[in-house]
């Protein structure tokens, strides 16, 4: 095994293969050759690229959306460091903010996907099984396989894709669109809102192709691809003083800001701020917090906690929820308002937007810690352990095989899988039921009232300020999505999933230097 100072040192590939970075502009209105008859491409299902609100709303009636979402595997260490942004908030309906994980299964414990993600209301959504960039179908639709399988997460759910690396061709988005997927959201929105040919765009169908990243993506743009139906959701770049010639896309506070050589948290919290407020003084495009939460956490094995950066991110989600109309949301949330856009004063009957939790009184393995103790299959594979509640598969699953047969253990019965018919919370895959029907399946509301025309419109964080120096955790009180017990399992194998990524990344950056 490698040694930990190796490991150690090998650290900062990880973070320079997939921090999605860019340099400048990614498109042109030249480049781009883009037009749409906004009178024949309506919502719902269709929508022209526009720096314009949806629906011809005003800014003033258009909700402010921080888009935040999370890559790669799910762990509880991952966990653990999205919970200590969003697990202590509430958006202005009272419900806890909710984001989107794309998710790549090597390394992924799947019990965590389904008790403290899908069951507690998050998106998840698809980044290859194995992190592949440019992938091809077996990698995305293995990915959807495994997921079902031993996730429980219904193939339905899956609507989204981000490519690793941000790495796709059109022969992506087509694979993409063929599979049933209701949206990508792998280019960039790299010109600032305040700029005339901003490329910030709200979410646009492909009916008349790419208007995003034409300088970067061979074949796209100039009307390509067509592809009805099927929705480009732009990740929104901060940026710092420096203006188009430094934008910051991914974990933007990895980053140095304003030419610097080093990365600054006060700096950053000032370019964010500024951006925000560009967007939301302007016609409201949403902004996005696009992570990779290894570089946030605070309990992974030999690697400091980064106190600082931590609390500039929760300064900044505390000053931009000071703000009115301002929610923090899943891009599968987003996509839902984009689609039916609905007035400030309005959003109290916007269902996307509203919280509830499965009301279960029987104990089954259903994403739920409080109903599955002792319920869990524990898979002991010797590079990665994991835990699931729908039985383990006798080999590790893999693109060419995403289902491997389970291991029925003696005096028992093969597990069952999630059917279309039912709900996870609400499906027992020791016995093969599901314990309700449609008709009598129940969620409890958890949402308050919102005030009429639009008052009162105004989340809740810590109340903090930022100061570099003080923990991290000075001041925490929260409870992890899915209660406190939730995100436990799966702490082995750590060092295993350390060492292939670092290794897969430095393959990574060494393949990037070559093709330079």
């Amino acid at each position: 095994m490698l040694n930990f100072a190796l490991l150690l040192s090998l650290v900062p590939l990880l973070a320079l293969a997939q921090d999605g970075e860019i340099d400048g502009p990614a498109t042109s209105v030249e480049a781009a050759g883009y037009s749409c008859d906004a009178s024949t491409c309506q919502l719902p299902d269709c929508h022209c690229a526009s720096t314009d609100p949806p629906g011809g709303l005003d800014p003033s009636e258009t909700p402010m959306f921080i888009v935040f979402t999370a890559d790669d595997a799910i762990q509880s260490y991952t966990l653990n460091s999205v919970n200590q942004f969003l697990a202590h908030r509430q958006n202005p309906n009272g419900c806890q903010p909710k984001m989107t994980y794309f998710t790549s299964l090597n390394y992924t414990n799947y019990t965590l996907v389904t008790v403290d993600w899908y069951v507690a209301g998050n998106e998840i959504a698809d980044h290859t099984m194995t992190h592949q960039g440019d992938p091809s179908i077996e990698e995305i639709n293995g990915n959807l396989i495994a997921l079902n399988a031993l996730a429980g997460i219904p193939l339905t759910s899956i609507q989204g894709f981000r490519a690793p690396y941000l790495n796709y061709s059109v022969e992506t988005l087509r694979r993409l669109a063929a599979a049933g997927f209701t949206y990508d959201s792998s280019s960039s929105a790299s010109i600032p809102v305040t700029a005339d040919n901003s490329d910030a765009y709200w979410p646009y169908t492909l009916d008349n192709g790419m208007a995003n990243n034409c300088l970067r993506v061979e074949g796209t743009c100039k009307g390509e691809p067509k592809l009805p139906g099927f929705w480009e959701v732009p990740m929104y770049a901060f940026f710092d003083e420096l203006g188009e010639a430094g934008p910051h896309l991914m974990d933007p506070w990895l980053d140095a800001a304003n030419g610097a050589t080093e990365a600054d948290d006060t700096a950053t919290l000032e370019y964010m701020q500024a951006t925000f407020r560009a967007h939301y003084e302007g016609k409201r495009q949403p902004i996005g917090l696009y992570t990779h939460p290894i570089h946030l956490a605070t309990d992974y094995p030999g690697v400091p906690s980064p106190n600082s950066t931590i609390r500039m991110i929760n300064a900044f989600l505390d000053w931009a929820q000071e703000q009115q109309n301002v929610w923090i949301v899943s891009t599968e949330q987003l996509l839902a308002w984009v689609r039916n856009p609905t007035p400030v004063g309005q959003l109290d009957n916007f269902d996307a937007l509203r919280c509830s939790t499965p009301d279960v009184q029987e104990n089954i393995c259903n994403g739920m810690p409080e109903r599955e103790n002792g319920l869990l299959s524990h898979c002991a594979f010797p590079e990665f352990p994991f835990f699931t509640c729908y039985g383990c598969p006798q080999t590790t699953p893999t693109p060419e095989d995403p289902n491997p047969e389970q291991v029925v253990p003696d005096g028992q019965q093969a597990r069952f899988r999630l059917p279309g018919n039912c709900s996870t919370p609400f499906w027992d895959p020791i016995n093969g039921q599901c314990i309700c029907t449609s008709d009598t399946c129940a969620f409890q509301d958890n949402s308050r009232p919102i005030g009429p025309n639009g008052a009162n419109l105004t989340g809740g964080g810590t109340g903090g300020v930022f100061e570099p120096d003080e923990p991290a955790d000075k001041g925490k009180h929260y409870v992890p999505f899915n209660g406190p017990n939730s995100a436990r399992a799966g702490q082995e194998g750590v060092w295993a999933a350390l060492v292939v990524g670092v290794i897969g990344a430095s393959v990574g950056v060494l393949g990037v230097i070559a093709r330079a």
